[in-house]
């Protein structure tokens, strides 16, 4: 596919209804005797940018209250159970040298006090973690890439977002890809473009060509010394721009900088619900790999990369393989690993905050995680050819121990959840003493959530535990034996 061009000079882009879309390898100048200026565009309403709030159902409200209510009597009443039975004792013998005398209990206790260590070193990391300050001074020039596809009236309002966003006009530039959309995603696009002309400049496919083309087209036509992206279902906090912008202002060796993503829906559903409290404790690794320059995956729903550092790989990412297939999805952590591979330092920016759309179905959140799943066995084959080689001057050692021990976790969880069906099968109250301890976990790991959001929601968390535990664990497997998939999934 050839490279994408802007419209004609034209205040207002062609509607849908208008003509053919624009090829992306040529199109008509405004001289040109087949040049047709574009037709009116009805002027959009006043601009209303969705919050979490009004998503807000009425019918969840009883719902939600009940559930606040019997998720912790059932945590108590589990946990006192298993006391009662004896089921944690076997827990504190951890540190009791018998429990060392035979291979598999031993490889349990071992394995149970690495990560016990880790997670407390990467605690420390993340309460130490601080987002970097706004500089007075002058800003970067800024080009926001917006790929959408069949996004509909979601993508009027993510191009609203940003031109209300606190950030000097004359800095700013809006790049909105419509990757071949087959309902009224364009319609929309020429609407925002109608009442934003100097700040918002549309491109069209006339067919789909996946969300990387999409990027990779915004990316050349961008004029701006920073380049952020934001996806077509989110919508940024009016600051965000500013935000997602300081790290690259204080620190040259910084390539990209992640945004902090919540969830624009969290009060539509349950799933919602489950989904808003398990993004914001994604604050907990995110924050603690900033520590050490290396957040392996800068989100394409707020992301910002300095130009220079995403210029000289463009083409490279662009055309990425992977066991001879091309790599169509996951293109933000393929990014990010681009961007590492180089030697730049990633962080993230908790200040910078955007707001997205979750799938609010089991089937809709198998099909995310499953295309997350696959990108991220893809990149880190891909962090393996330069992880443990000396690619930049500081910082190395966290990001191997990281690496090594997130590649142990999968393997040993599915050994250890096959050890536990053979001995519940021998002896059930197992069960008991294993669904304490998990709840336990799932209480400690809400620490998290509750520092940073000090709100009851917190008892979604607890129930998403069991559920991705129950529910979700098929995942990796499966993706790890469908990596070379390329479908999108969810688009």
């Amino acid at each position: 596919m050839g490279k994408a061009l802007p419209l004609p000079e034209a205040q207002s882009p062609p509607p849908a209804a208008g003509g053919a879309p624009l090829s992306p390898e040529a199109a008509p100048a405004a001289g040109d005797p087949s040049f047709t200026a574009p037709a009116p565009v009805t002027a959009a309403p006043e601009v209303t940018i969705p919050r979490p709030s009004s998503f807000a159902s009425a019918r969840w409200a009883a719902i939600d209250r009940v559930l606040k209510l019997l998720a912790p009597l059932c945590l108590v009443a589990l946990v006192v159970a298993a006391a009662q039975h004896g089921s944690l004792n076997v827990y504190l013998g951890l540190l009791q040298a018998q429990t060392y005398t035979a291979v598999l209990p031993a490889l349990a206790a071992a394995y149970t006090i690495l990560l016990l260590l880790f997670q407390a070193a990467r605690t420390v990391l993340w309460a130490a973690y601080r987002p970097y300050p706004l500089r007075p001074g002058p800003l970067p020039s800024l080009t926001v890439v917006i790929p959408a596809y069949n996004e509909g009236a979601m993508v009027e309002h993510a191009l609203y977002a940003v031109a209300a966003a606190d950030y000097p006009a004359g800095l700013l530039e809006v790049i909105c890809v419509d990757d071949g959309s087959t309902d009224d995603t364009w319609d929309y696009i020429c609407r925002a473009q109608a009442r934003f002309p100097h700040l918002i400049r549309p491109l069209r496919f006339p067919a789909n060509c996946g969300k990387k083309e999409a990027l990779y087209a915004g990316f050349r036509e961008a004029r701006g010394e920073v380049l952020v992206t934001v996806d077509s279902d989110s919508v940024i906090e009016p600051d965000a721009l500013r935000q997602v912008v300081a790290p690259l202002l204080h620190d040259r060796e910084i390539g990209a900088v992640a945004g902090n993503v919540k969830v624009l829906n969290r009060h539509a559903s349950f799933m919602g619900k489950m989904q808003g409290v398990r993004f914001v404790n994604l604050d907990y690794l995110r924050a603690s790999q900033s520590r050490y320059g290396a957040v392996i995956c800068t989100p394409g729903s707020l992301s910002a990369y300095r130009r220079e550092a995403l210029r000289p790989i463009l083409e490279a990412w662009r055309r990425q393989t992977f066991l001879g297939a091309p790599c169509h999805h996951s293109e933000d952590r393929a990014l990010t690993n681009f961007i590492l591979r180089q030697g730049y330092y990633t962080c993230y920016q908790r200040s910078a905050v955007v707001y997205t759309l979750v799938p609010e179905t089991y089937g809709g959140v198998c099909r995310m995680y499953l295309r997350w799943e696959r990108g991220n066995i893809r990149e880190s084959c891909v962090m393996l050819t330069y992880l443990f080689r000396r690619y930049r001057a500081r910082h190395r050692v966290a990001p191997r121990v990281e690496f090594c021990l997130t590649q142990l976790e999968y393997p040993c969880t599915f050994f250890f959840s096959g050890l536990l069906l053979l001995s519940a099968a021998l002896y059930p109250p197992i069960i008991l003493k294993f669904l304490a301890v998990m709840a336990l976990v799932a209480l400690l790991n809400q620490i998290y959530y509750l520092v940073l959001e000090r709100d009851l929601e917190f008892i979604y968390g607890l129930i998403y535990s069991f559920f991705a535990f129950f529910t979700l664990q098929w995942i990796y497997p499966y993706a790890f034996f469908t990596v070379r998939d390329r479908r999108w999934l969810t688009r």
